[in-house]
């Protein structure tokens, strides 16, 4: 057995030894006898005993005198840690998880002013000639993210930003027109997602959905971008959009995780 590394003299071994009979439970042992948890982690049977014991005792352990098991209570371990992550933290590994299936670079954006600001993004390869970072600003009416955002503003908001944008074209393709982005953000409110066809750069086709806080309001968009001559419109709707709208929905739902009030039920609950 490897020797165990030499701890500073602020280390606390029986805290140590607390959390590792904790981890001691898993999927594949769900409960286990005193005997097992001391010998899943090398302490004494009389060790083991007091840490299950005391665990019993403040709730997240039950116990039926032979058989020993995690309780729900266990859960608010977790809870501590998941409402100080941020909308960045929350999304990372779900857009890795996207990017990995995907094959294609995925973002999260804000709206601020009349811009979406990435403030989460996962490339593959550089496939835009502006290099996109950490507070990138787009103009928000050019970009699939930001149209999703502007689709969940209410009418006065909409009508504010409306009177101010400048609608300048990116492409030829650019919708520059007042009318024809009312009709357009009407489209991406009523379908959920919004595609971008080589509006922003020539050559890049990129697909955005609505990512939801508790409530249900609109607070940030996820999108996939691919190269043009790689996706299609719709190769981008078949078959981005499935996996684009699966990682908003864990996404919204590791949002509400963090939200979730610290109570879990105890041994009497």
């Amino acid at each position: 057995m490897a020797e165990a590394p030499e701890r500073g003299t602020h280390f606390v071994r029986s805290l140590a030894r607390g959390l590792a009979v904790i981890r001691a439970f898993d999927a594949g042992s769900p409960e286990l006898t005193l005997s097992d948890v001391a010998r899943k982690t090398g302490l004494t049977r009389a060790a083991a005993r007091r840490f299950l014991l005391t665990f019993a005792d403040l709730g997240y352990v039950r116990t039926d005198g032979r058989l020993f098991a995690l309780s729900p209570r266990v859960l608010e371990l977790g809870y501590a840690y998941l409402s100080s992550l941020t909308l960045p933290e929350v999304a990372e590994p779900h857009l890795e998880r996207l990017v990995a299936e995907a094959h294609e670079s995925a973002s999260v954006s804000v709206l601020d002013g009349g811009d979406v600001v990435y403030v989460a993004r996962v490339p593959t390869s550089r496939i835009m000639r502006v290099t996109i970072s950490i507070g990138t600003r787009f103009p928000a009416y050019a970009t699939s993210m930001g149209r999703v955002l502007l689709a969940a503003l209410p009418e006065d908001r909409l009508d504010a930003y409306l009177a101010t944008a400048p609608l300048r074209g990116f492409t030829a393709r650019t919708i520059t027109s007042e009318a024809a982005l009312r009709e357009e953000l009407k489209r991406v409110r009523e379908q959920g997602w919004a595609l971008n066809d080589q509006e922003l750069e020539e050559g890049l086709r990129s697909i955005a959905a609505p990512i939801h806080d508790h409530a249900g309001r609109v607070i940030a968009a996820v999108n996939l971008a691919a190269p043009a001559g790689r996706t299609s419109a719709e190769s981008a709707k078949t078959t981005l959009l499935p996996q684009l709208l699966a990682t908003a929905g864990r996404i919204e739902a590791d949002l509400r995780a963090a939200r979730r009030p610290s109570h879990a039920p105890g041994r009497g609950d």
